[in-house]
């Protein structure tokens, strides 16, 4: 599976297990209720959707440019690091506004946030690779095949 479709499918897995684990979660620590949480959970997901489809996009652009193109350990590192650091600068605000609390206590809930997410974007993308095949952008270009 390739283009949009594997795009599609990635990222729209990615976000529904996400939301299983983040609901409850935040209904814990914060002792909001699931219908509150989940909401909330909703909301960042529907954000890492986008972030995900915009940043794995560009994250494709570069790698298919680059002389090898294979996704090493470094290269998922650098990935995830730069998805989920990402995504905590763009929801800070999202969470202090749901949460009604400081943009110090949401950069706390949002690194938080980021270690779980960091070990989950890893392994998640490991997995899927494995599952569906890497994209086209990390395969080896054939010489005069580029």
């Amino acid at each position: 599976m390739q283009g949009a479709p594997r795009k599609i499918v990635q990222a729209v897995l990615y976000e529904a297990i996400a939301v299983a684990c983040v609901a409850p979660a935040l209904a814990l620590a914060f002792d909001e209720g699931m219908a509150h949480s989940t909401a909330l959970s909703f909301i960042l997901s529907a954000v890492a959707l986008l972030w995900n489809m915009l940043y794995n996009g560009a994250f494709e652009y570069w790698e298919a440019r680059q002389a090898q193109r294979t996704r090493t350990f470094t290269r998922r590192l650098v990935h995830a690091f730069g998805f989920e650091g990402g995504l905590v600068l763009i929801l800070l605000p999202v969470v202090a506004y749901w949460l009604q609390i400081s943009l110090m206590a949401a950069l706390a809930t949002n690194i938080a946030l980021f270690a779980f997410f960091f070990v989950y974007a890893f392994v998640f993308q490991w997995a899927f690779d494995r599952v569906f095949d890497v994209p086209a952008s990390a395969r080896p270009c054939l010489e005069g095949n580029e």
